[in-house]
């Protein structure tokens, strides 16, 4: 697949995403990209599908745009010539990448879990810190409430539904996003990210019981 291709889809996420502080911008599309490209230099797959469902993961997420049935992302593929097959491969990864409580899958193909593992490592260590407390902010959540537990092994729809605390958000998600992931390499890679969140829930705690 011609290298520009993928510069228009960068342009394409940029133009959807330009202006957007809920953690799920224009950078963090790139910062899937890079991230699923080194995984697939290490653990194989078609590096162009990857790329393109990288690039375009976010571009129908249901969180932000609600049902489109792949709309943007097969207008963009559509209006590049992309094949039919290859459509719907793309798509069948962009299905599969979102958590999903309980109800979350592991994607049926190599490329599907590379995509899938590069979105979630996005999610944590400092960079999946800074996402949780923007996209809290974004939907009005409060960053933390003792009296409020975290609602642990939701379902699809209760997941959707959740309006909890951010600080929940780690407990109910983030900190079980290192044992999701799909293939050695980034399961590797996670393990810095997950202590670092560790570390940070730990001193939060400390701070705000009034200890240090």
């Amino acid at each position: 697949m011609d290298e520009s291709v993928f510069d228009r889809a960068r342009m394409f996420a940029r133009g959807i995403f330009e202006g957007d502080s809920s953690g799920h911008d224009y950078h963090h599309t790139v910062r899937v990209h890079d991230l699923a490209r080194t995984l697939c230099a290490l653990e194989g797959g078609d590096e162009d599908v990857v790329r393109l469902a990288a690039l375009l993961h976010d571009v129908d997420d249901p969180k932000l745009f609600g049902d489109t049935g792949f709309a943007n992302a097969r207008g963009f593929m559509s209006g590049e010539g992309i094949d039919p097959g290859t459509m719907d491969r793309v798509c069948g990864i962009i299905s599969q990448v979102s958590f999903k409580g309980r109800d979350s899958v592991a994607p049926d193909t190599l490329e599907g879990m590379i995509v899938q593992d590069a979105d979630r490592m996005d999610a944590i260590g400092a960079i999946g810190i800074a996402r949780a407390f923007a996209y809290g902010g974004s939907r009005g959540r409060a960053i933390h409430d003792p009296g409020e537990p975290p609602r642990l092994g939701m379902s699809e729809a209760e997941y959707r539904s959740n309006r909890g605390t951010t600080i929940n958000h780690f407990h109910e998600k983030l900190l079980g996003l290192r044992d999701m992931m799909n293939t050695e390499s980034a399961r590797r890679m996670a393990d810095r990210r997950h202590e670092y969140m560790v570390g940070f829930l730990e001193e939060f705690a400390s701070e705000w019981d009034g200890l240090r």
